[in-house]
């Protein structure tokens, strides 16, 4: 029996509309390595470039050092939020984070994947929601088309494949309920 192969030359995301020309981009690309993935400490004028590049961002917004955002035209920030150092947000589709949500140290936001079970390996893209009091731990992962509820909390180091529920922590890879999340 002949088992078919993955070939990467066949591979066309022509499809894909990153939603910003190419001139655009590339000078989003300069400005996200400038004042977002170096150690450039005003949060200020981090917030006025992603304004100015078509991000809704909303007051008491905390972005520290090192963030790298893909496209800000596809993120939508509440209320009093907090992106911690080196979160990678990979929006590809669209991201909402909402009032008063916390991304911790180097977590990843992934809006992408590729199609393991065909030959051409194509893009996927789903869109991710941080409902308004989630916290996402430090190096976690919450993956394409994930919604994270209320007051949930994904754990350090974990991976959220699928929707975590209002006020429950969640731990593992792939992330299962530990226990509820009370809130005092």
């Amino acid at each position: 029996m002949s088992k078919a192969q993955t070939d990467l030359s066949s591979f066309n995301n022509s499809w894909y509309k990153p939603g910003a020309g190419f001139l655009v981009r590339g000078i989003w690309y300069c400005v996200n390595v400038t004042y977002f993935k170096s150690g450039f400490p005003f949060n200020r004028i981090k917030l006025f470039w992603l304004r100015i590049f078509g991000a809704t961002v909303g007051s008491g917004v905390v972005i520290k050092p090192g963030v790298n955002i893909k496209y800000p035209w596809r993120l939508k920030i509440g209320n009093n939020a907090w992106i911690g150092e080196k979160v990678w947000i990979d929006n590809l589709g669209n991201v909402v984070i909402e009032d008063n949500v916390c991304i911790s140290q180097g977590a990843f936001l992934l809006c992408g994947n590729h199609d393991y079970k065909k030959t051409t390996f194509d893009l996927m893209v789903g869109d991710i929601t941080l409902k308004q009091g989630a916290w996402i731990g430090a190096k976690s992962t919450v993956c394409p088309g994930v919604t994270v509820g209320s007051h949930a909390v994904l754990t350090v180091g974990s991976v959220a494949t699928s929707d975590l529920g209002d006020y429950t922590i969640y731990q593992g890879n792939p992330a299962v309920v530990v226990k509820n999340r009370e809130i005092i």
